[in-house]
């Protein structure tokens, strides 16, 4: 980066710090992940410099000769990888492609039904801070009390009683798998559209390692990054009854050019989780979320559902009385970067509820095996024994950064 460095030293020092941060310390925040090199090239490359309102073939500017393959090629890679009737790689990221379909779909003041986001749902799930929750009259669905499973018999009787426009399935921190069949047939029952967030599942689902919503729903959104190892995009799949209502909704409706950049990266992407190699590191982050809950439960911890079905895992620390800001804060200090989160029916605020999240796409695309999960299970089970104890946090930290030298991260390659 030596033009970085001759026009903006500052930044470019910043970037390197933030290149050792991510090559030093254990990332378990479950919708982080690396990108390749290849990802990162065309992210950063003179794509910036075009702007292309419409799409391919129906430009409103000139000069479009290179960018229609560059969109063609995303869309069709999109297609052939979900088994998708249609696709849009326009939205700038998982929020506005939410927002997206609901303009599809919706008139404001119009029913939307999701998952609670204290429960495990996102916020534009019609969360009452989010603009999903103040132009849609926005109900919700909660976990069972006892099992912090879904009950799929409550969810269908919510449905019955608000009878929403479009219902939502998805989630940003739930360890199960849903099942769509049952999702589909409650939006039948009450004439929903049925739509699924898979923004955080889309790389499992690639890789074979949890299933397709695709069969079922009228219209999935994703972001394509996370566990798809991509950029900082997003995408939209729909029956192509649904198509010219969802690009309409995109462009004009909700943004104008598409990122072009972004939109090469997705079809690198794609072309990436082709491969039979992703497949494996698809079924791998399952594996590696299951080792780490297993480490996790033998040392005592309680988990949201009692384990994982897909990347990620929720401890609920509320038996302890900690403070899961204090414990995330903490193992950060030691090398361990994971987030604070509410885990349902929390009693503490949301700015310091009672759980931690955890997600191990990050860590298996760095090569981490069952083996190393036992080993983050641990350090992090070690550190929370000893918060306060600094040299102690220092020494972790130490220790977490020559481990993780074994397992060169994606993208970093030349700090190996």
């Amino acid at each position: 980066m030596n033009a970085l460095l001759a026009a903006d030293p500052e930044i470019h020092a910043l970037i390197r710090q933030e290149e050792e941060r991510q090559a030093a310390k254990i990332r378990l925040i479950a919708s982080e992940n690396y990108a390749s090199s290849a990802v990162l090239q065309a992210t950063g490359s003179v794509l910036t410099n075009k702007y292309s309102e419409g799409y391919p073939g129906k430009r409103y500017y000139e000069g479009q000769q290179i960018i229609d393959q560059v969109e063609a090629l995303a869309v069709a890679r999109v297609k052939e990888l979900f088994a998708a009737e249609h696709v849009n790689v326009q939205p700038y990221s998982g929020s506005p492609a939410n927002i997206a379909a609901y303009l599809a779909f919706l008139n404001p003041g119009d029913t939307i039904l999701g998952m609670a986001l204290p429960h495990g749902g996102h916020l534009t799930h019609g969360a009452p801070v989010s603009i999903s929750g103040r132009y849609f009259r926005a109900e919700s669905y909660s976990v069972d009390p006892q099992t912090k499973r879904l009950d799929y018999d409550a969810v269908r009787q919510r449905a019955l009683e608000c009878r929403p426009r479009l219902l939502v399935a998805g989630h940003s921190a739930h360890p199960r798998i849903l099942d769509f069949q049952k999702f589909r047939a409650i939006a039948d029952e009450v004439g929903a559209i049925f739509m699924v967030d898979m923004a955080h599942f889309s790389g499992l689902v690639a890789g074979g390692a949890h299933p397709s919503p695709i069969p079922y729903a009228d219209v999935v959104t994703s972001t394509t990054h996370k566990s798809l190892r991509g950029p900082r995009g997003a995408m939209i799949l729909c029956r192509d009854q649904y198509a010219a209502a969802i690009d309409k909704a995109v462009f004009p409706g909700l943004q104008g050019g598409p990122h072009d950049h972004t939109t090469a990266a997705i079809a690198v992407t794609m072309k990436e989780a082709a491969t039979p190699a992703f497949k494996e590191y698809a079924h791998q982050v399952v594996k590696n979320a299951q080792a780490l809950a297993a480490t996790l439960l033998a040392k005592g911890f309680s988990l949201v559902t009692g384990g994982t079905d897909n990347h990620l895992l929720l401890a609920d620390l509320s038996a302890t009385g900690l403070s899961s800001k204090k414990v995330a804060k903490a193992l950060d200090r030691a090398g361990i970067v994971l987030n604070y989160n509410t885990i349902p029916f929390d009693t503490r605020k949301p700015t310091d509820p009672s759980g931690i999240r955890m997600g191990a796409c990050a860590v298996t695309s760095r090569g981490f095996k069952e083996q190393e999960m036992a080993f983050v299970g641990e350090k992090i089970a070690a550190v929370i024994e000893r918060l306060d104890d600094e040299a102690f946090l220092a020494r972790t930290a130490a220790e977490v950064r020559e481990f993780c030298r074994r397992f060169p991260a994606p993208g970093l390659e030349h700090l190996a």
